[in-house]
């Protein structure tokens, strides 16, 4: 039996690709442990999988001003010890990281153990915590053509992101028995991140009159921000938040307006929904999100709106269009060698730990 440490988080970014490969794994016989943060959210998440799971002690890494960066790269410090101590114990074959600050003190140790270590980098440039891993690792998966040229030479394999199965096998009659919706009218699905976005539920609600001529609406608008003067709108529903449900919305969905995040829109892509992506702002994150979009844009997946430049005209006018050629954007997607990410993750671990020897 080979043995896999699993690691990343901070966000369910760095936890959900985790996931997606557990199925798999297990299929062949691997004994998965998981190594956080002591109470970031890839404790309840791979908890809740009874997967045995080690905290560590985790600091962040901030390129501004803080006073915990005088005391974070002591904690940081702290893991590292504490992640070689587990490295020694469990005696691992491979270590998979998705990412995160958590992620930096686990691909460290492996290395000073000389375990091989598969990073995925979900971004199309790296995260400053993949950039201090990079050095580690044996091989660097990412989602984009463009990250390699970012990536060390001869580390870096185009996988797209590992997609949770169930997603795949969501059931229009179940959505649309659910939503209360009918089977004769196209339906859009408004995603604005798990916290909602303030900018695209407005922009969206400000033209609800004109799409509701058109479509049957599911907005999913995060947390706190369900507006009650809504709930009666006919082929409107709203919600903060889809746990079970997410499948059969995505199969009852002709196209979606979405965030840009990198798992989101992998997500979209292994699904095969035209979307249009509104990146979160420059002023708000790293950029990513606009780099991310820009390339789906470019392989002809989606559409891309920036933040700054959403009115409520040039929304109609995209989501029209591209609800007119979604066809187009079907076929660039099942083009692509960006959708089977398990596969070609799971296939370069079992290199790794030598499963495949």
């Amino acid at each position: 039996m080979k043995r896999i440490i699993l690691t990343g988080g901070g966000t369910a970014g760095h936890v959900t690709p985790n996931i997606a490969l557990l199925p798999r794994l297990k299929e062949l016989g691997y004994d998965i442990h998981y190594i956080g943060s002591y109470d970031g959210i890839e404790k309840k998440l791979i908890e809740e999988l009874h997967i045995p799971y080690y905290g560590i002690s985790s600091g962040k890494l901030r390129r501004y001003f803080d006073v915990k960066n005088f005391t974070d790269p002591f904690k940081v410090l702290k893991g590292y010890g504490q992640a070689k101590k587990l490295m020694k114990t469990l005696k691992p074959d491979v270590v998979f990281s998705k990412g995160g600050f958590v992620s930096v003190p686990v691909v460290l140790a492996a290395k000073h153990r000389h375990i091989p270590v598969i990073i995925h980098e979900s971004d199309m440039t790296p995260g400053l915590a993949n950039k201090l891993a990079l050095p580690s690792a044996t091989k660097v998966c990412c989602n984009f053509p463009e990250t390699i040229s970012h990536l060390p030479e001869g580390k870096a394999v185009l996988t797209g992101s590992p997609i949770r199965q169930e997603l795949l096998c969501g059931s229009k009659e179940a959505a649309l028995k659910f939503c209360g919706f009918t089977p004769d009218k196209p339906v859009l699905l408004i995603i604005g991140g798990s916290l909602g976005s303030v900018a695209v539920n407005n922009a969206v609600r400000g033209i609800l009159p004109d799409l509701l001529k058109t479509f049957q609406i599911i907005h999913l608008c995060g947390k706190g921000k369900i507006d009650t003067s809504l709930q009666t709108t006919k082929g409107y529903v709203q919600y903060e938040y889809i746990k079970d449900e997410l499948a059969d919305l995505f199969a009852l969905a002709d196209i979606c307006v979405s965030r840009a995040g990198a798992n989101a829109i992998c997500e979209l892509l292994a699904l095969r929904k035209p979307a249009l992506l509104i990146p979160l702002s420059a002023n708000a994150s790293r950029g990513d999100q606009i780099l991310n979009a820009d390339s789906f844009k470019r392989q002809g997946f989606s559409e891309v709106i920036k933040e700054e430049d959403l009115t409520p005209d040039l929304l109609l006018q995209t989501i029209q269009k591209l609800y007119t050629d979604r066809q187009t954007y079907v076929r660039a997607m099942e083009n692509s060698k960006q959708s089977d990410g398990i596969s070609a993750v799971i296939q370069l671990i079992n290199e790794a730990s030598g499963l495949n020897a």
